[in-house]
């Protein structure tokens, strides 16, 4: 634990500051409430911090550790990767997950300002965002879905078009895919902008795997 710290304190600090806040919540419904996204106050100027603070929850049990599940695998080798190559890794680490929990709710804002009764809770934009920049720097590293293995590079676009599908089936499974869509290409455009550098190196790695 002490190695993450040292190595990984951005990643290790909202995960574990994720856990606190989402457990708390768990038997504090007024925390819940409060922390929740509500695209209807935001869009009028009420309620900001849910951009963030909504990304500090989760549903329940299930809906917390599928997240922090996923952040383990990518948030702290990310983390790794972009401080072995800048001395602003840390920095750009954070950037990368805080603006892909943001700007993931555009589309959500967008669809629900007029949606009184819609709310929305979870840190999955963030980890979409993280998740698409670590295939950059690894397409041909495998995802387990199902505990079937899958190729990065497969793995992305599927989701994608998953997203897209899924979001105009009117989202009927109670998960907000737009979230997932929009911080998935958050943090695939803020990677490219950081390091353009590695749309050579993506397709490289894809050409040696096909090749």
């Amino acid at each position: 634990m002490e190695s993450y710290i040292i190595e990984t304190p951005v990643a290790s600090l909202i995960f574990i500051f994720t856990l606190i806040t989402s457990i708390y919540a768990f038997s504090h419904q007024d925390v819940l409430v409060k922390f929740m996204l509500h695209p209807y106050s935001v869009s009028r100027g009420q309620r900001v911090y849910t951009l963030i603070t909504s990304g500090l929850i989760h549903k329940d049990w299930m809906h917390l550790f599928f997240n922090m599940f996923t952040f383990s695998f990518f948030g702290f080798q990310l983390e790794k990767i972009l401080v072995s190559i800048s001395s602003w890794g840390h920095v750009q680490f954070a950037l990368i997950y805080f603006m892909s929990l943001i700007l993931s709710d555009i589309g959500t804002m967008v669809k629900q300002k007029n949606n009184y009764n819609y709310h929305s809770l979870g840190a999955s934009g963030a980890i979409c965002g993280v998740l698409f920049s670590a295939i950059l720097f690894q397409p041909t590293s495998y995802i387990g879905v199902f505990f079937i293995p899958i190729p990065a590079v497969v793995f992305g676009p599927l989701f994608l078009f998953y997203c897209i599908w899924a979001a105009k089936a009117g989202g009927r499974d109670g998960v907000n895919h737009d979230a997932h869509f929009y911080g998935a290409l958050v943090g695939v455009a803020l990677t490219i902008v950081l390091y353009p550098q590695v749309i050579g190196h993506f397709f490289n790695a894809v050409g040696q795997l096909v090749a």
